[in-house]
């Protein structure tokens, strides 16, 4: 297939690699991007395998604990302008509060504010603010303690970052320490037993493809992987991650060492996953003109 200059530019971006390297991964995986980035990677021709989506969704992130169950919700609108408006906000922070009666975002989505459920209220929101809005996801956990933190907060308990920590034990001071550490690293997982087996087979699987490369034999790349594998779950793995407030000690240890135990996370983050379609300025303009 016919290799475009808009991927080969996509690829470049996402791993750091050169024009010719890309454009080879590609013609080499037929287009496939994300085999193209492991591709490069075998090759040690990725500087990262950055693949996060360009974030375009807007709007709030939520967080309301009470007792031991804590939730956080995700609202979006087309603009960061309506992000700041009072009456967007408020009608954020209803919704959180109702969630906490709820098992999932299909039940939060029926589920009554003021006379209203929440769907019909996002519809009469979309009418008065005049952006489309929809309200997307709806996590929680619960456990003898649980401590939430915002990033990039516009007003209390909601901004662009949610995150929820479930602790067993009785240490919040602790679990706000780790709530700003997940919301910096964004772990995929809590440890290697909640991680996606997939995604550990899929690494182990490139890993193995680097070391061939360097001609090593088999028994020697096989100790290699060990520890290659033990790097990357150190790496992707909340426990197993340097802890942000005293990087001499994992997230793990760290726990222990507070007298707690993590047993569950969550983070949202505004728009994450979601792509938008972008266009140059000139294109823009060119749209505009034509009407």
């Amino acid at each position: 297939m016919a290799i475009t200059a808009s991927q080969v530019k996509e690829l470049r971006e996402m791993t750091g690699a050169g024009m010719m390297d890309a454009k080879k991964a590609l013609t080499e995986t037929d287009g496939d991007m994300e085999a193209a980035i492991d591709w490069l990677r075998t090759k040690g021709l990725a500087k990262a395998a950055k693949k996060s989506g360009r974030t375009a969704a807007e709007g709030l992130v939520a967080v309301k604990v009470d007792g031991g169950k804590g939730v956080a919700i995700e609202v979006n609108s087309e603009t960061d302008f309506v992000g700041k408006n009072a009456e967007f906000q408020g009608m954020v922070a209803a919704i959180a509060d109702a969630a906490l009666n709820v098992s999932n975002v299909e039940e939060l989505s029926g589920a009554d504010l003021g006379g209203k459920t929440v769907a019909e209220t996002l519809t009469d929101k979309i009418a008065t603010i005049g952006e489309n809005m929809t309200l997307r996801r709806m996590a929680s956990v619960e456990a003898d303690t649980v401590v939430s933190y915002v990033h990039g907060a516009v007003t209390e308990g909601m901004g662009k970052i949610g995150v929820l920590v479930a602790l067993k034990g009785d240490n919040a001071d602790f679990g706000r320490q780790v709530a700003m550490h997940i919301a910096a690293a964004n772990p995929q997982a809590l440890d290697e037993e909640a991680l996606d087996p997939a995604v550990i087979e899929k690494e182990r699987q490139v890993q193995i493809d680097i070391a061939r490369e360097s001609g090593k034999p088999e028994q020697v790349i096989e100790k290699m992987i060990v520890g290659r594998m033990k790097k990357f779950m150190g790496e992707v793995t909340l426990m197993g991650q340097a802890f942000v407030i005293n990087p001499d000690l994992t997230v793990e240890a760290a726990a222990k060492e507070a007298g707690v135990e993590i047993v569950g996370y969550q983070r949202l983050e505004v728009g994450e996953g979601i792509e938008k379609k972008e266009e140059d300025f000139a294109a823009e303009v060119a749209k505009a003109a034509q009407g």
